[in-house]
């Protein structure tokens, strides 16, 4: 087996993790499976993470890094705040409906935490992870298009991390990919709203429409 640096290595046991336990569930996945996933002994795991919980952080944290990835390259400054949230959010879908066993991986791990006894800590992290990473995203629109909002920043992040994760379970009980747009068209117009931007909602087109006066 070659050597790689403890990083690396980690990483690839994360990533193998993430494909056992979205193939055999949390509970079914041992450190065994994940060890045969990534193609190392046994003992490579357990030198790389003290214990499943710190494998399960590591586990969270990548998921949640693999659509923050493809979001925050997605929200690069457009000519409106609308046309740029939306296309976050997007971004955001089309992992979801390319991903959706990831996805569903995620609720597992919370409920799995929630279940077992000194795992709680796990879901709290979880949750707190969704939120400041809407935190990180509002920021870099802040940055970027000089965003001004009218409310809190860590209120709007706690406030998008519920929307996509209520979506997100509803699409994967659901499955149906395309019912979610004019929920997503509501939610950008009520961020661009919070931020000053003029409503533009029109029902399953994610177009702000023309503006007439009289």
């Amino acid at each position: 087996m070659a050597r790689m640096p403890s990083a690396d290595r980690r990483r690839q046991l994360t990533e193998a993790a993430i494909r056992a336990m979205t193939r055999d569930g949390v509970a079914r996945t041992t450190t065994r499976s994940i060890a045969a996933e990534a193609g190392v002994s046994l003992s490579v795991v357990h030198y790389c993470f003290d214990s499943k919980q710190e494998l399960l952080e590591s586990v969270i944290t990548a998921i949640t890094g693999h659509y923050v990835t493809v979001v925050r390259e997605a929200i690069r400054p457009r000519p409106t705040l609308r046309e740029t949230v939306r296309a976050g959010f997007q971004a955001y879908w089309d992992h979801v409906v390319a991903h959706p066993g990831e996805h569903m991986l995620t609720y597992e791990l919370t409920q799995y935490a929630l279940r077992q006894p000194g795992f709680e800590h796990l879901a709290r992290r979880q949750y707190e992870l969704y939120s400041d990473t809407y935190t990180e995203l509002i920021e870099q629109l802040r940055r970027t298009m000089g965003l001004d909002l009218r409310v809190p920043v860590p209120v709007l992040a706690r406030y998008l991390a519920a929307m996509t994760d209520g979506l997100t379970v509803s699409f994967l009980v659901l499955g149906n990919a395309t019912a979610p747009a004019d929920v997503l068209d509501l939610i950008t117009d009520h961020v661009a709203g919070l931020a000053g931007e003029e409503p533009g909602y029109r029902a399953g087109t994610g177009a702000v429409p023309a503006v007439t006066t009289a």
